[in-house]
């Protein structure tokens, strides 16, 4: 079986992200990255980039949320 999940890169937010190809499920909608007691926001835009993986649609960061505590 092949991998059919949707992905995305990510653009913008915190450069230590371990991640900038992620899978995105449903496409489209927004992103919520776990990442150093909080969480890493990304909403999809027009755009896409071709990567390796071929042409994949781009979220671009927006905000931040930290976690209580």
């Amino acid at each position: 079986m092949g991998d059919t999940a949707v992905k995305a890169v990510l653009e913008g937010g915190p450069e230590e992200l371990p991640e900038r190809i992620v899978p995105v499920d449903p496409p489209g909608g927004e992103l919520k990255i776990p990442f150093r007691n909080g969480y890493e926001h990304f909403r999809a835009t027009t755009r896409q980039q071709h990567t390796a993986e071929g042409p994949l649609p781009v979220y671009e960061w927006w905000e931040r949320t930290e976690l209580p505590g």
